[in-house]
């Protein structure tokens, strides 16, 4: 396991602004003793600013609490592994137990002069097993300015359990599938946002910010749209349902994938409807509609397999370069992470190497889909690659947020596929917090 030492306790500012190009520092708001207020950073971008830590970090529990029902994080600092929060110092004791708010199905607020991470956790009845705060994930990113996400789905919602650990361990939201194409216009000019409304009203009402996912894809298209056969036809819809769609979403999510994959396993534009019918021109046109219904979003391409240093992460750094030098407006690159355990395909090196030639384009970076699939493998060679991938965004200064594509394994996208339990995710069908959990937090936590 790589291990990347960071300095924390220096800044809570965040670090994209809503602005262009370049990244550029906002004020996200200070995490310190007393507490900052409920919500996640501020003036717009991926950044999370003070998130849920009420106290500063290292106050010995000492920190007010703030909307996501957090105090002071112990003197030892933000969560010790598979422990929750830090007990050392004078105070900050660990959250899990009885009257320590974090216990699976256990109860009360922290104890007293405690580190509160899990009393939000506690008052819901999801807290981590065996002494895991549910909380100190995202109170550790938020710490680093980072956000931590995962994709959400309204097929699982109603399961209470689904919906308070997503409520509590994340503050970033990615719809599942409720506002891609099919589900947004099944019928031409006809939109339905009913699922992308409930994600947003979700996310909104427990202090998440929200990335649209995706306007162009040329998977999950409606039945028409690949039985377009004229270029200006095609052009003229996908210019009005990015525009639609965007529009209904401006100021209720930060951020967009604008066109998901639209490079080839082998390095060129994929053979999709859009490229057959437009050329490349498409990709730029799609970003620039989806600015003008909303220019305050920040627009990202976003792809799988492009995560390290190879021929299609090659086309992916060249496309957006390109768009770049032709003042398209593109502000990020989602880099998917769907992957094994192993440290290769790609190592964390290379992902390092990837973010580091991204970022000096001047563009925001974020782990978009992470999963870790361990069919012939253990949870603590994926605890080891979720670390190493994580402290690879941490250590990125343009890296600004990391989403697992999913709550508890049970309900991945990549059951039945690679093998039919792959335990991809963070918890387990249970909801328990995994050592891959334990892995993400001391990742942001520098450890």
């Amino acid at each position: 396991m790589r291990v990347l030492r960071v300095v924390v306790g220096l800044s809570t500012w965040g670090v994209i602004s809503c602005g262009d190009n370049p990244a550029v520092p906002f004020d996200g708001g200070n995490a310190g003793s007393g507490g900052s207020a409920p919500g996640v950073g501020g003036g717009g971008g991926l950044g999370s600013g003070g998130d849920a830590a009420g106290g500063s970090v290292g106050s010995a529990g000492t920190g007010g609490t703030s909307g996501a029902g957090s105090g002071g994080v112990g003197a030892a600092g933000i969560g010790a592994s598979g422990a929750g929060d830090a007990s050392g110092g004078g105070g900050g004791g660990q959250a899990g137990g009885a009257g320590a708010g974090a216990s699976a199905g256990g109860g009360g607020a922290a104890a007293a002069g405690g580190g509160a991470a899990g009393a939000m956790a506690g008052s819901t009845g999801t807290g981590g097993s065996d002494g895991i705060s549910l909380t100190a994930m995202k109170t550790a990113a938020a710490y680093v300015d980072r956000l931590i996400g995962a994709a959400i789905s309204t097929a699982h919602l109603s399961d209470p359990a689904y919906a308070a650990t997503a409520a509590v361990a994340f503050n970033f939201a990615t719809p599942e599938n409720e506002m891609k194409w099919d589900a947004t216009e099944p019928t031409r000019n006809v939109f339905d946002f009913t699922g992308g409304d409930a994600i947003v009203a979700f996310a909104t009402g427990n202090g998440m910010k929200v990335k649209g996912h995706n306007l162009v894809w040329h998977s999950q298209l409606p039945s028409w749209v690949p039985a377009i056969q004229d270029a200006t036809d095609l052009h003229n819809a996908m210019i009005n349902h990015v525009t639609e769609v965007a529009w209904h979403f401006r100021g209720q999510v930060i951020a967009w994938d604008v066109v998901n994959e639209a490079v080839s396993d082998s390095g060129g534009l994929r053979n999709s409807i859009f490229l057959q019918l437009l050329g490349p021109s498409y990709i730029d046109d799609a970003f620039n509609a989806a600015h003008a219904a909303d220019p305050d979003a920040r627009l990202f391409y976003n792809d799988y397999g492009a995560e390290g240093m190879n021929a299609k992460s090659n086309a992916v750094y060249n496309l957006v370069q390109g768009m770049l030098a032709r003042g398209v407006p593109i502000h990020g690159v989602g880099l998917e992470m769907h992957t094994g355990p192993t440290d290769a395909s790609p190592s964390a090196d290379e992902v390092a190497a990837n973010m580091e030639r991204l970022g000096a384009l001047g563009l925001e970076i974020v782990i978009s889909e992470m999963d870790v699939q361990i069919c012939t493998s253990d949870v603590t060679t994926q605890s080891a690659r979720f670390h190493d991938i994580v402290a690879d965004c941490v250590g990125a200064p343009t890296c600004t947020a990391v989403t697992v594509w999913g709550v508890p394994d049970k309900y991945s996208w990549r059951n039945g596929q690679t093998c039919a339990t792959p335990r991809p995710l963070l918890f387990d069908d249970n909801y328990a917090p995994k050592p891959a959990y334990t892995g993400v937090l001391d990742a942001f936590s520098g450890r």
